[in-house]
């Protein structure tokens, strides 16, 4: 079993950054690669970034390349999200997710965090 905490969201102004981060726990060294997704009201859940734990090979969804980068602390086995140039279609209740099994990309996700609000005002 892997455990997934998502830090807080938060408020934040259209052009502004927030960074999210996720702590992993458990079985931290059966973890293949982590992601972040969204879901905004109303929408299905949309992938938005992976990293690859062993070796950091990093896929973005096209609406967030250029303005987000997914990052991985080995030691602290903590995956984040830095998001800049927020804009209002950002707003969303963002998940971390792992995956265990060492297929893809696209990476199959086993776990998945408790999700936290992201909303961003015009």
């Amino acid at each position: 079993q892997v455990q997934l905490v998502e830090s807080a969201g938060g408020l934040v102004q259209a052009g502004g950054s927030l960074r999210l981060s996720c702590a992993a726990s458990g079985r931290t060294f059966s973890r293949y690669a982590m992601a972040w997704f969204r879901q905004a009201p109303g929408k299905e859940r949309e992938f938005v970034a992976a990293i690859r734990w062993s070796g950091g090979s990093t896929y973005y969804a096209d609406s967030v390349k250029g303005r987000f980068t997914i990052s991985r602390h080995n030691a602290n086995n903590t995956v984040y999200l830095q998001m800049n140039s927020l804009k209002p279609e950002d707003t969303a209740v963002y998940y971390c997710a792992a995956a265990v099994r060492r297929v893809g990309p696209p990476y199959q996700y086993d776990y998945w965090g408790q999700g936290t609000q992201v909303t961003v005002s015009s």
